[in-house]
């Protein structure tokens, strides 16, 4: 006969292992990195540039690989992350009625090829119904999507990630190799610390 346990009768203060947390639903805690929920941990890495651009960087890690260097060994780390949102122009309610349309243009074309592969009849007008129901549709939905925010955000942006510094890591056992290969390119990085 069994009887049920409760939480406490499986882990107690006091009980061997005390300094450890119990299991749980999801197993046994473990140190970061070891179960992907954290940085992994690899091999130790040493910076062999600084660049102010991407593309520089780039152009460092291409060099090593035309030189026959491990490049699977090396990354390329964007520092001093920066968020921009490039303000593209001011959103309308007939500008969002436009964008809805397109989309739904497309969404409309779409199921109209669908249909239109099973239609006997004509394929291209089942196509064309699709098209302008999924433009009208879109329209509408863009158009009342727009004035539901109430003019919080009149306008329409892109996001990007810009970095103020692209370091160019190895790992340090090929530290050394991708120095000799550096000295030979002739381009200027900054240091590594800056």
């Amino acid at each position: 006969m069994t009887t049920p346990s409760s939480p406490t009768s499986a882990w107690r203060p006091g009980m061997p292992g005390a300094d450890t947390l119990p299991s749980g639903p999801a197993g046994r805690p473990s140190a970061p990195g070891q179960d992907g929920h954290g940085p992994e941990t690899g091999p130790p890495t040493v910076t062999i540039g600084s660049y102010p651009d991407y593309p520089s960087a780039q152009r460092v890690v291409d060099y090593l690989a035309d030189n026959r260097f491990p490049v699977e060994h090396s990354a390329i780390v964007g520092t001093n992350l920066t968020l921009v949102e490039t303000v593209l122009g001011r959103m309308t309610t007939g500008r969002a009625a436009l964008a809805g349309a397109g989309t739904g243009a497309w969404f409309g074309l779409f199921i109209g090829l669908l249909f239109g592969i099973f239609t006997a009849g004509n394929w291209l007008a089942v196509i064309l119904v699709g098209l302008v129901v999924g433009a009208i549709w879109g329209a509408v939905f863009g158009a009342v999507a727009h004035a539901m925010t109430g003019g919080r955000r009149d306008f329409t942006s892109a996001s990007s990630l810009r970095a103020g510094q692209y370091a160019v890591i190895v790992d340090a056992q090929f530290a050394e190799q991708a120095r000799q290969l550096l000295g030979r390119m002739h381009m200027p990085a900054s240091s590594p610390g800056r």
